[in-house]
């Protein structure tokens, strides 16, 4: 759900987050929501990794981003790692990270409108509203440059292939929180 009239999905709080993900059913869900927000990415990217993909890295793969743009590769950090771990350890995927069980002859990945309604479902446990799969990546973004991540590392991270692209806009003028004001 997209909220206050611009199509913009709604930048969460630590505080929110911590709700959030304490309302989450499962070690699965906390996982594809974590991987969203600690890596930046897009729900399609999170939902199209397979498990090769996963190490002390996780790589985007170029024919999974959007436009196609290239292949990134992002650090595991430690509160990812944890997660990544519990999640490992009790579902134990053997090619997509999050397999679809709905339909296990096809092999396919967890589908975006099954990742939306884990969402939904969570977002009411959690007493939140206006939360959408794209506030994680909205929300580490805006994050990383109140904690003084220079805009190009957030570029990259981003998988942006400008400066001038809509979100990097907004981090800059301060639109979307407290954003750094210098492009450097």
């Amino acid at each position: 759900m997209k909220v206050n009239g611009n199509g913009q999905a709604k930048i969460l709080s630590q505080v929110e987050l911590d709700r959030l993900f304490a309302g989450f059913d499962n070690d699965r869900d906390r996982c594809l929501f974590g991987i969203c927000f600690h890596t930046g990415c897009r729900i399609s990217e999170a939902l199209q990794l397979t498990v090769n993909d996963v190490g002390t890295t996780i790589t985007f793969r170029k024919s999974t981003t959007k436009g196609k743009k290239g292949t990134r590769s992002i650090p595991v950090n430690p509160a990812l790692r944890k997660i990544l771990d519990l999640y490992l350890q009790e579902f134990q995927p053997d090619s997509y990270l999050f397999p679809s069980f709905h339909n296990a002859r096809e092999k396919g990945h967890l589908h975006r409108s099954s990742a939306d309604l884990i969402l939904r479902n969570a977002c009411e446990r959690a007493g939140l509203k206006g939360v959408s799969t794209h506030s994680f990546r909205r929300s580490a973004l805006t994050m990383m440059s109140n904690r003084g991540v220079p805009l190009r590392v957030i570029q990259k991270i981003s998988g942006h292939s400008s400066l001038e692209a809509e979100c990097l806009t907004h981090l800059v003028s301060g639109v979307a929180g407290q954003g750094r004001q210098s492009k450097e």
